[in-house]
């Protein structure tokens, strides 16, 4: 590592490689308290995040060359290979690259091999929440990575953060972004679905938020199921995976008569079927996780019931 390389990350200078709504609110944030140089292949997207304080550059390098902490917010894992590819290509590196892109866990992963080879350290760092919380600098990081990095990335991402969750190994940052995602946009589907019902039956929408946002509604799976049951593999007593099945089979039903399709409560209905044929349906519903067990081969017991 040469000594322009080997700077104090933590009052050190930030670019930014990605300016569109997400890497420019997040350099705004950053700029609010420092000097932050950008790169955009967009000359649009430069202009615009000029005008909000961004040192702006027309060539990446030139952006590699004056930064000791380099943050990526672009668009699709290949371009985040890319990216760093030719970060590390340059004859001046930073000290750090902080992903925050949303990618696949194996994404980071590669481009974390790219960065070790030239002896540059590599965290990836998913935010969590929308633009205005990253313009605000209030941000919830999911950071992922080895503890010399993590530990340089710490410093320099606490100025804007709102949280920073240490998640482990590399990967699992981006990881949990993923299923973070992957859950919110499968429930809105689900919400969709339930509320179409709602219509059919004449209740209005306000009356059903506050039906499913009383603590026995949607988070009731969560807090009990999840936390309460699969925790600690306790499915004894509490609704059974066949009355599980039945409510789920009444859902269909009047669905079908009412005339509203439905995708994900229907494709949900299947593991019921399947936990009852492999003798689950005396158990706690939260039992179905037996299945995914099997199927992933993961635990999800954690620890003996207090």
């Amino acid at each position: 590592m040469t000594d322009q390389q080997d700077k104090n990350l933590g009052a050190g200078i930030i670019g930014i490689i990605g300016l569109g709504n997400a890497g420019s609110a997040i350099a705004s944030a950053f700029a609010v308290s420092g000097e932050v140089h950008g790169y955009d292949q967009n000359a649009s997207r430069r202009d615009d995040a000029a005008g909000k304080g961004i040192i702006t550059h027309d060539q990446l390098g030139d952006v590699t060359s004056r930064a000791d902490v380099i943050i990526l917010s672009l668009p699709h894992p290949d371009i985040s290979i890319a990216v760093t590819t030719q970060i590390m290509a340059q004859p001046i590196r930073p000290k750090l690259v902080i992903e925050t892109s949303t990618v696949t866990p194996q994404t980071a992963i590669d481009c974390a091999a790219l960065a070790t080879a030239k002896n540059v350290g590599f965290v990836d760092a998913a935010i969590a929440g929308g633009v205005a919380s990253m313009v605000n600098g209030q941000m919830t990081f999911f950071m992922g990575g080895d503890d010399v990095a993590k530990a340089m990335a710490r410093p320099v991402l606490e100025p804007v953060a709102a949280g920073i969750y240490d998640l482990g190994n590399l990967g699992a940052g981006m990881g949990i972004k993923v299923v973070n995602n992957a859950v919110m946009h499968a429930l809105m589907v689900v919400l969709i679905e339930a509320f179409a019902m709602s219509k059919k039956l004449g209740v209005p929408s306000e009356t059903l938020i506050s039906i499913l946002n009383r603590e026995e509604g949607m988070l009731r799976p969560l807090v009990h199921r999840v936390q309460d049951r699969m925790k600690y593999a306790d499915f004894e007593g509490g609704m059974s995976v066949t009355n599980a099945r039945k409510d789920s089979c009444l859902a269909l039903a009047t669905a079908q008569q009412m005339g509203v399709p439905l995708f994900a409560i229907s494709a949900s209905h299947t593991p019921y079927e399947i936990a009852e044929a492999k003798g689950l349906g005396d158990a706690d519903y939260a039992a179905l996780s037996r299945l995914w067990e099997e199927w992933a081969h993961v635990i999800f017991k954690e620890a003996d019931k207090p």
